[in-house]
């Protein structure tokens, strides 16, 4: 995976937010996966995955259904601290 910016981790929290909370752990640790997939995908061929994007956390999370992010939601922030901690 490709270093993580700040827009990665806003788009890995709307990503989480657009799932029940049960779920978020399994979505988190899919969106990774697919993350780390595509960049050794994008070194190997120099293209980027048809799944999973370019390498980025972003480009992963960009694949997926999202809820808009507002950082005054406490359910949104959950979910980046969760992103956050993860990445740890």
């Amino acid at each position: 995976m490709r270093s993580v910016l700040i827009g990665d981790l806003l788009a890995a929290a709307e990503v989480l937010a657009a799932v029940p909370e049960p779920a978020r752990a399994d979505r988190l640790a899919r969106l990774l996966r697919g993350a780390a997939l595509a960049e050794r995908h994008r070194q190997r061929t120099g293209r980027a995955h048809p799944r999973y994007g370019d390498g980025s956390l972003m480009a992963a999370a960009m694949k997926q259904p999202r809820a808009p992010g507002a950082v005054r939601d406490a359910e949104f922030r959950r979910c980046l601290g969760m992103v956050l901690a993860e990445l740890e």
